[in-house]
């Protein structure tokens, strides 16, 4: 089926409150897991979660390296108010985690991040392009990257099993956004055009069991 883009920003106040209220820590932990199987040596230096929306990988990554300072990039305030409160109760954080509200594409992107990490930023973007030029905007030499995201289902009834099978018991809003979502998904082939045209055809891309995609490598 054809892309049909999504709003980009996820700033209404019940969708912050539901995205918090929901349990996603067994994909957020498998995550982190998962960048920790790919680069073993581990992250240190300035970690950018972009897109990082209320936190929950930023808080994560920032747990995971200790030795690493965590910046959670988000355009959405009212995801980021949510951030900034789970810190203030987080205390033992501060100084290592911050949260930065930016919209891509921004001039004042942290840089020299020797690490960057995105999950399910991608398919809320109008122009992909975006993402992967804040990456190389935000990149040190020897970076390393880490993406995940919904690839589309190749049609509106197989992005309605999906829905059926993983949120049907989610609140409305989140199943409505999924949906969404869905549509404005890329595929793994869509995925390498853009790295291509970005100039980061050095990271590999693969599809993720029956509805996710990885991109993932370490730049020049």
């Amino acid at each position: 089926m054809q892309r049909t883009p999504e709003p980009e920003l996820m700033d209404a106040p019940e969708q912050a409150l539901a995205y918090a209220a929901a349990d996603f820590s067994a994909g957020d932990q498998a995550l982190v897991e998962r960048i920790a199987e790919l680069f073993p040596s581990g992250l240190g230096g300035r970690i950018l979660d972009l897109g990082c929306g209320p936190g929950n990988i930023s808080f994560r990554l920032a747990r995971s390296y200790p030795g690493a300072a965590v910046i959670g990039l988000d355009g959405a305030a009212a995801m980021l108010q949510l951030a900034q409160r789970r810190l203030a109760e987080e205390g033992d954080l501060a100084g290592r985690l911050s949260f930065v509200e930016r919209c891509l594409p921004s001039p004042d992107l942290p840089s020299d991040c020797s690490a960057v990490v995105s999950n399910s930023t991608l398919h809320h973007l109008h122009d992909p392009l975006m993402l992967w030029l804040a990456i190389a905007q935000a990149a040190a030499p020897g970076a390393r990257v880490y993406l995940k995201d919904l690839r589309r289902p190749p049609s509106p009834e197989a992005a309605e099993t999906l829905r059926e099978r993983y949120l049907a018991e989610a609140p409305p809003v989140l199943q409505h956004d999924y949906l969404a979502s869905l549509h404005a998904a890329f595929t793994a082939a869509e995925v390498t055009q853009q790295l291509q045209r970005s100039g980061l055809e050095m990271l590999q891309v693969a599809e993720v069991d029956d509805r996710y995609l990885e991109v993932w490598g370490e730049l020049p």
